[in-house]
């Protein structure tokens, strides 16, 4: 802690007393102890000095004409620029309950006239290192709070980058598929924030933080491919019937590994992550796998992940096709809207159709 706060001269204290004696003698005691002294002879005054210039501590008398010393303090700690300022109350009030009101209205300490000056001056003292005390660990949590959220971001993106990796590993059997995965994300974020700016008031709300978890999540869309064999994953000819078969069951090795995970991490990241691993390969019109869902039974995020996935395979060469052009996948979709494709999506898609063209362009294998 810094240690430079327990010089005297650094601390403002601010005197209310409607008897000027009173002000001057304590004004006095005071300023011999090196601190700053502002003395003021109404509550009025001194809440208007104090929030003109907040005081590090307040002696406070409580029997004044204008407004008394109980009110004041009130309507400070109602204030959050003035409310952690410490307040000790002066008074020739005795009474027990005289007392208990004034630490009921915020005072932290109660010196009884007639007073001695070693008293104020060690009162004084204590109730500023204390505040200087209070201050240091309010700026202490500050600071870890920071460092907290500091690391928290930096595993967040140690986690998104590792997530990344373990998909880009999955994919990596296949040569063709180059930088797929990085348009895929690119793509899902573009047409999602088009797609918000589309949809009707009454449609599915899509917030931003959809959009960040879509975006994180989709290179896990295509993660169950790991659990089929290479000879029909990378077979260059017409798959047989029990092949395909084979095949649809990547979205349901997909979803359950990171169902698994999810069980015992659960977070959104990973709920949109399931949802477009086992529903990306659905279809508008009830014609998909693996469970035949129509229409808004799929889930936003699976319906936009199989139109993004779709066109960047029909633009992309693979061991069983060649590539098409952007304009004949665009093609596609629009025939597709209805049947394969949510029809918002599509409406969508071809509005933001020039900024997909020109990424797919940036980030070609």
């Amino acid at each position: 802690m810094d240690e430079s706060f327990l010089s005297n001269s650094r601390h403002d204290i601010l005197i209310v007393d409607d008897v000027p004696e009173n002000l001057q003698i304590l004004a006095l005691m005071l300023k011999d102890q090196g601190y700053s002294v502002r003395p003021v002879p109404s509550g009025r005054m001194a809440l208007k000095t104090a929030k003109a210039n907040p005081p590090d501590l307040i002696l406070l008398d409580i029997t004044m004409p204008d407004m008394n010393g109980y009110e004041v303090c009130e309507i400070m700690k109602q204030d959050p620029v003035l409310k952690d300022i410490p307040v000790i109350f002066i008074s020739a009030l005795a009474d027990t309950g005289d007392k208990l009101k004034a630490f009921d209205t915020g005072g932290v300490d109660y010196i009884t006239k007639p007073f001695k000056i070693q008293e104020i001056q060690a009162r004084v003292a204590t109730h500023l290192k204390l505040r200087q005390m209070q201050k240091a660990l309010e700026h202490y949590s500050r600071n870890l709070e920071a460092m907290v959220q500091a690391q928290v971001q930096q595993i967040s993106a140690a986690q998104m980058a590792t997530i990344f990796a373990l998909a880009k590993l999955a994919e990596s059997r296949d040569d063709e598929t180059g930088r797929h995965l990085e348009r895929v994300q690119k793509m899902c974020r573009l047409l999602t924030t088009q797609l918000k700016q589309e949809l009707p008031p009454d449609a599915e709300v899509i917030t931003e933080s959809f959009i960040e978890m879509l975006y994180h999540a989709s290179p896990l869309h295509d993660i169950g491919k790991v659990g089929i064999s290479d000879l029909i994953l990378l077979k260059p000819g017409k798959l047989t019937e029990a092949e395909f078969k084979i095949i649809k069951t990547h979205p349901v090795i997909g979803a359950e590994t990171l169902a698994a995970v999810y069980r015992e991490h659960p977070n959104e990241m990973l709920k949109i992550g399931i949802e477009i691993a086992r529903y990306h390969h659905e279809r508008w019109d009830g014609a998909g796998y693996p469970e035949g869902l129509t229409a808004e039974q799929i889930p936003l995020s699976a319906r936009i992940m199989a139109l993004v996935d779709a066109y960047d395979a029909i633009c992309s060469k693979r061991v069983y096709k060649e590539a098409m052009s952007h304009e004949a996948a665009c093609e596609i979709i629009r025939q597709d809207s209805g049947k394969h494709f949510d029809p918002q999506v599509v409406a969508a898609f071809l509005k933001a159709e020039p900024q997909i063209s020109l990424l797919r362009q940036q980030l070609q294998d």
